[in-house]
């Protein structure tokens, strides 16, 4: 919960080598803010990419390359989902 303490935010992005990215803050300022939009951006991707597997997993002519494609365009979505759970189920510590 913010309280207005500085506390480390898991940020929706990988840093180099794919390592995980941390911001020391309040909650309240621009890299905050920014993380803020690009969640809510990779949220509605998500959300794009249920409909469409949705749209794609009843289509008979699908390829099994256009349903690898898809897998793994909802493995990157999947993570990134996860890493936004992780960061607002810290936040609420």
């Amino acid at each position: 919960m913010n309280d207005g303490t500085r506390q480390a935010r898991l940020l929706p992005w990988v840093g180099a080598e794919g390592k995980p990215c941390y911001l020391l803050t309040d909650g309240r300022g621009p890299l905050s803010r920014l993380a803020d939009v690009i969640e809510i951006t990779q949220l509605d991707m998500a959300e794009d990419l249920l409909d469409h597997a949705a749209a794609l997993l009843t289509d008979a002519r699908a390829t099994p390359e256009q349903l690898r494609f898809l897998l793994a365009r909802m493995r990157e979505a999947l993570t990134d989902v996860h890493r936004i759970a992780e960061s607002r189920s810290a936040r609420w510590e």
